[in-house]
C-alpha cells in the first residue's frame, strides 16, 4: 500500500471522529452565546422557535436541490416519526435545557449533559440498537460506565466545595460576578433536574433519528423537516405559555439575534445533519460519546467570557462522568472488534485438499471428453 493510499485511508477513518469533535466546539459556542442572551432576558420559548425556523430557511434550499433524487416518498409512519422528532429535541429538550441553564452556569449545564451518552446507550440497549451480552467484559464495562456516569452527575448536583481559582479568574473571587445573574439566583438542584429531563428527551431523539434514517435516508431533508416541525410545535407551545406577552417575539440586532442565528445554523442545522450521517455507520452512542470535550471547552470559554467559576464538586463530578463515559466507549469499541471478527468467521472457507463442487463438476466434464 502506497503512502497516498494510507493517507486516504487514515483520512476516511478519521472523518467521523473529526466531525464529532468539531460538533462539540459548535455546541460549546452555542451554550456560551445562549447563556449570555438568557442573562439579558431572552425567552427560551422564542429561542427554540427562532433557531429552528432559521435552520429551516437556511438548509431547505440545499435539501431540495441536493437530495431530490434520493428523497423517499412521505408515508404516515415517517410523518409521525418526524413530528415526534420535532417535539422531542427542538421543543421539549431545548426548553428544558435552557430553563435549567437559566438556573445554573454554562459550565454546569454542559457537564450535566455528559449523562447523555449513558442515557443513549440504555435506550439503544432497550431498542436493540446496541448489542449487550452481560457475560462479556465489554458489555459489563458499558453497564458499569453507565452507573458511574449517573454517580458523577449526582456528585456535581449535590456537592459544592471550595471555589477553584483559575489564573484568569482569581481576581473575581472577592468581587461580584460580571454577569447579570448573581450567585444568589443560581439554583443548581433545580437546574440539574430540568437539564436531566432534557437529556432524556435528547437521548430518545438520537435513537429515534437512527431508526428513522433507516427508512428515510435523506439526512439533510430529514434535518429540515425536523426543524420545521419543531418550529411549528414550538410556536404553538409559546403562544400558550407566553400568551399576552408579545414583546418576546421582537427581534433586534443584539445577543439574542446572534443566539438565534448561530444556534439555528450550527446546533440545529449542522448538528442534526452531521449526527445523522455519523450514526448511519457508527450508531447513536458514538455520536454522543465526545460530550466531555464540550464541558472542557465551555469551562474555559465560560471563565473568560461569562466570568464563571468552578468549585471542587463540579470538577470531581465531571471527572467521574468522564471515567464512566470512556468505560462505555471502551466497551463499545471491543464490541465492534468482536462483531468484525465474528463476521469474518462466518465466511466459509473450503479445506485444503477437499474436492469442491466446482472442481468435481470440472473433473466429470474432463473425464467425459476423454471417453469420447
Amino acid at each position: 500500500m502506497s503512502t497516498r493510499e494510507r493517507l486516504l485511508k487514515f483520512v476516511k477513518e478519521a472523518q467521523p471522529y473529526l466531525a464529532v469533535i468539531l460538533l462539540q466546539f459548535g455546541y460549546a459556542g452555542s451554550a456560551i452565546i445562549a447563556k449570555s442572551a438568557l442573562n439579558h432576558g431572552m425567552s427560551h420559548f422564542t429561542f427554540a422557535v427562532y433557531r429552528n425556523a432559521f435552520a429551516t430557511l437556511v438548509f431547505a434550499p440545499f435539501a431540495i436541490v441536493l437530495e431530490r433524487k434520493i428523497r423517499p416518498n412521505m408515508t404516515v409512519s415517517i410523518f409521525l416519526k418526524i413530528m415526534l422528532l420535532g417535539l422531542l429535541e427542538p421543543v421539549i429538550d431545548q426548553n428544558l435545557y435552557y430553563t435549567g441553564l437559566r438556573y445554573t452556569t454554562a459550565t454546569f449545564a454542559t457537564a450535566m449533559c455528559n449523562v447523555l451518552p449513558a442515557l443513549t446507550f440504555m435506550l439503544a440497549w432497550i431498542l436493540r440498537l446496541e448489542k449487550v451480552n452481560v457475560r462479556r467484559l465489554s458489555s459489563q464495562a458499558k453497564i458499569v460506565g453507565t452507573t458511574v456516569t449517573f454517580g458523577g452527575a449526582m456528585i456535581m448536583t449535590l456537592i459544592g466545595g471550595p471555589t477553584i481559582g483559575l489564573p484568569w479568574t482569581r481576581h473575581l473571587l472577592s468581587t461580584t460576578t460580571a454577569t447579570s445573574t448573581s450567585l444568589t439566583e443560581l439554583q443548581p438542584i433545580k437546574g440539574a433536574l430540568f437539564i436531566a429531563a432534557g437529556c432524556i428527551c435528547w437521548a430518545c431523539f438520537y435513537n429515534l433519528q437512527a431508526i428513522t434514517l433507516k427508512t428515510y435516508p435523506a439526512a439533510l431533508s430529514l434535518t429540515c423537516l425536523i426543524c420545521s416541525a419543531g418550529a411549528v410545535q414550538g410556536t404553538a407551545l409559546t403562544l400558550v405559555a407566553e400568551r399576552g406577552n408579545t414583546s418576546i417575539w421582537s427581534i433586534h440586532f443584539d445577543t439574542k439575534l446572534l443566539s438565534y442565528v448561530y444556534s439555528g445554523m450550527v446546533t440545529s442545522g449542522v448538528g442534526y445533519y452531521v449526527s445523522g450521517l455519523i450514526m448511519k455507520d457508527k450508531g447513536p452512542v458514538f455520536v454522543t460519546a465526545f460530550n466531555p470535550l464540550n464541558m472542557v471547552i465551555v469551562a474555559i470559554l465560560g471563565s473568560f467570557i461569562l466570568s464563571e467559576q468552578l468549585n471542587l464538586g463540579r470538577v470531581l463530578g465531571g471527572a467521574i462522568i468522564v471515567i464512566g463515559l470512556y468505560l462505555i466507549i471502551w466497551g463499545k469499541s471491543k464490541d465492534q472488534k468482536l462483531s468484525k471478527y465474528s463476521s469474518t468467521d462466518d465466511v466459509e472457507v473450503e479445506p485444503v485438499g477437499k474436492e469442491t463442487s466446482t472442481t468435481k463438476s470440472l473433473n466429470q466434464t474432463k473425464a467425459g471428453d476423454e471417453a469420447v
